[in-house]
């Protein structure tokens, strides 16, 4: 399967905004957007004219890199959303919010998607108390997930945990800390999703 390889970081900067996809670095002074404000590569200082489909292109890529998709898994999704009834644009997030992965992270299970996605490879997750490996698994209404409890005692999980102390889980997401367990307790709305995105220039660039 097709994966990203590079630096996440180089993604931030690309877009020119944090986009908190190595979890507790991003917080720090270490991270590098806060060193190195421009984009990378020979060229990354340079003046880009700012065109209307470049606007809807970089809003569409910064969607995709925030929650780790590649663009053929974006566009099923999009494809998914359009087919749904209401706005095609606040379904499109309500979809990538459901995954699995991120899920775990808004749990506070994980610090990052990257993190979440990985734990949920190497088999660390239930999900309705059976394994699921799949990262892009979407989740329904009433569905729980929890660590495995053989995987309770990981480094990378009791550090999530840590972490994440004091960080509230969005409304639509029930979170049992002591049990390792969340739920989901209703369809996430638009105001509980605070990713940086404006999702009608996505629905805009696809609609052309």
């Amino acid at each position: 399967m097709a994966r990203y390889n590079d630096a996440d970081c180089k993604l931030c900067r690309r877009e020119k905004i944090k986009l908190y996809l190595k979890g507790t670095k991003c917080e720090t002074p270490k991270c590098p957007v806060e060193k190195r404000p421009f984009p990378p590569g020979q060229h990354g200082r340079a003046r880009t004219k700012e065109t209307e489909y470049l606007i809807r292109f970089r809003e569409k890529q910064k969607a995709k890199r925030i929650y780790g998709l590649l663009e053929k898994q974006f566009r099923n999704t999009y494809e998914q959303a359009s087919r749904m009834k209401g706005i095609t644009g606040e379904n499109l997030l309500v979809l990538l919010e459901l995954r699995l992965d991120n899920v775990m992270m808004r749990a506070g299970f994980a610090t990052s998607r990257d993190q979440a996605r990985q734990l949920v490879n190497h088999g660390h997750v239930r999900v309705n108390g059976r394994k699921l490996s799949i990262p892009a698994a979407r989740l329904r209404v009433g569905d729980s997930i929890e660590v495995a409890e053989k995987s309770r005692r990981m480094a990378p999980v009791l550090h999530a945990l840590a972490v994440t102390e004091n960080r509230s889980a969005p409304g639509w997401l029930r979170v049992e800390r002591d049990a390792w367990r969340a739920t989901v307790g209703d369809v996430p709305a638009r105001a509980d999703i605070d990713v940086p995105v404006q999702e009608q220039l996505i629905v805009e660039l696809y609609s052309k």
